[in-house]
């Protein structure tokens, strides 16, 4: 379990392919390659990964194919930067909201708008998942939990930035045309699918 709280940023050291698996090595932010495990979960970009191994270069993961084909893990480069976020622990505040790690798509950027120090932008969904997000509703883009600003219509929505986020992740360097990794809210998708379920019954 995540919390949408990036904890920095990684960077990709190594990108080796074999047999249908890539393996990323991934230099993590200060401090959050202490206490590792192979088996322990990390959020890149998102994505939950397991720890196959690490060296003074970083911490290595294997991606699947179907994995690669869902997210922007198929674009990662070496020298790629990346969001990190370590798996919650009980008794951690979760100061975002509660995330897989389970990508439901991608969501492309559309728009980049940078006044001062506010930093906004815009992105389309794909329409099947544009029914979960609603304004002031939790989204998760490249691992980090966002609150939904305007809708502009079905499957576009803004995303306005605080200083501390942009800080803390990739976001200062998105530009238009770039894809994030989304995962919708679990419990708005719950309510939204009971509520259809509850109507299509009634029919």
């Amino acid at each position: 379990m995540f919390t949408g709280i990036v904890q920095g940023v990684g960077v990709v050291t190594q990108v080796a392919d074999r047999k249908g698996i890539r393996r990323l090595q991934i230099r993590m932010p200060e401090g959050n390659d202490q206490e590792l495990a192979t088996g322990a979960s990390i959020a890149i970009n998102g994505l939950c990964l397991t720890v196959v191994g690490w060296d003074d270069q970083g911490i290595q993961f294997d991606v699947i194919d179907e994995s690669l084909r869902l997210s922007n893990l198929s674009s990662l480069r070496v020298g790629s930067l990346v969001n990190v976020e370590r798996a919650a622990r009980f008794g951690d505040e979760i100061g975002g909201h509660v995330l897989s790690g389970h990508i439901h798509g991608l969501a492309k950027v559309i728009n980049v708008v940078q006044a001062e120090e506010n930093l906004a932008f815009w992105v389309s969904i794909p329409a099947a998942l544009s029914k979960y997000v609603l304004p002031k509703g939790y989204v998760s883009l490249n691992g980090c939990s966002l609150t939904v600003g305007e809708l502009v219509k079905d499957g576009q929505f803004s995303i306005h930035l605080i200083p501390e986020t942009r800080a803390q992740t990739t976001f200062e360097q998105v530009t238009s045309g770039d894809q994030l990794n989304l995962e919708i809210d679990s419990q708005t998708q719950a309510i939204v699918d009971t509520v259809e379920r509850v109507l299509d019954q009634r029919l």
